[in-house]
């Protein structure tokens, strides 16, 4: 287990626990009592520390290292799973996963940003930032399932789109474009979770769906809070700030009216009980399947499109009187 930050003093505690553990095994004493106490005591810390996060600790959360990826949630969630690859254009980018499963025996789409695990991993995943071709093997995959007339699910975890040279001079923001165009015209259900981090038009480009949620630790935003820092405030240092005023965490979203709905995590996070969390999703996303699927092609883009159009929107008359 690596540990964040927040996480030291549970760190110290869950170090001597597993020293009496050793102990305890390779000593044959019985320390039954003594571990018991301080798992107990460890419980009531992730309690007290998981009651009072800030914004900014809970992006630190959405970024955990052990935290589980779309193709482990994909793996717990989904029978049958088969990946698809390449856009078909000009290459397979690893940061987005695209494939076919079955969700409680009914047929699924799903795609998902995808990161690595330790230097080499997130070097072949480009640390979950996708290229163009990753948003145009998006697209394939959604418009090959509209064909079919599958449910589409989509999984966000994304600091966001690559911002490389090589991207901007194949078409970054056309493809991001096309998928957010695309998808709003769709006419099968789309359904869209962030499991990690939420970034920019990285994250929007697979989230234009008729239900979107929220693991309790992510966050959602147009930009980062070191990159809001350092524009805005000339201090990355004072990310912290930045996150308390871009309103960046699901609770935020939800009261904004951004989602739909949030999921809760295990004590502790999603990456103490990985399989638990698949099972939290799995019993939203049940209830939007259930709601869904009976309805029209013609309703379901509707829908996401009068979903979308009411975002950001303001009464006028409350702002009579004010400075222009």
């Amino acid at each position: 287990m690596e540990y964040i930050p927040l996480e030291k003093p549970i760190a110290v505690l869950e170090s001597q626990i597993e020293e009496l553990q050793r102990m305890a095994s390779t000593q044959a004493l019985d320390l039954c009592d003594e571990i018991s106490r301080l798992e107990e005591e460890a419980r009531r810390l992730r309690v007290h520390l998981f009651a009072n996060l800030s914004p900014y600790e809970r992006v630190q959360l959405s970024r955990h290292p052990n935290r589980p990826h779309t193709l482990e949630i994909i793996d717990l969630m989904l029978d049958s799973f088969v990946e698809l690859h390449g856009d078909r254009n000009f290459d397979d980018d690893k940061s987005i996963v695209c494939g076919v499963g079955y969700f409680q025996k009914q047929s699924v789409v799903v795609l998902g940003h995808q990161k690595g695990r330790g230097i080499k991993g997130n070097i072949e995943r480009n640390f979950g930032m996708p290229r163009p071709e990753g948003y145009r093997k998006a697209l394939r995959i959604m418009s090959m399932a509209e064909r079919l007339g599958l449910p589409i699910l989509t999984l966000i975890d994304t600091p966001g789109a690559y911002p490389g040279v090589g991207a901007e001079e194949r078409g970054q923001a056309e493809a991001i474009g096309k998928n957010i165009m695309v998808m709003s015209r769709l006419r099968v259900p789309i359904f869209s979770v962030v499991l990690g981090e939420g970034g920019s038009g990285g994250a929007l480009a697979l989230g234009v769906a008729n239900r979107i949620h929220m693991l309790q630790y992510t966050s959602y935003s147009v930009i980062s809070p070191e990159g809001c820092a350092s524009i805005l405030m000339k201090d990355a240092r004072k990310a912290d700030k930045a996150a308390e005023a871009l309103q960046i965490t699901a609770d935020a979203a939800l009261r904004l009216g951004v989602i739909d709905s949030v999921i809760p995590e295990p004590l502790g996070g999603a990456h103490r009980d990985p399989r638990q969390t698949a099972e939290n999703i799995r019993a939203v996303l049940a209830e939007d399947f259930a709601t869904y699927l009976p309805m029209s092609g013609k309703d379901l883009a509707q829908h996401r499109m009068d979903k979308f159009l009411k975002m950001g929107s303001f009464d006028l008359r409350a702002t009579e009187g004010s400075p222009v």
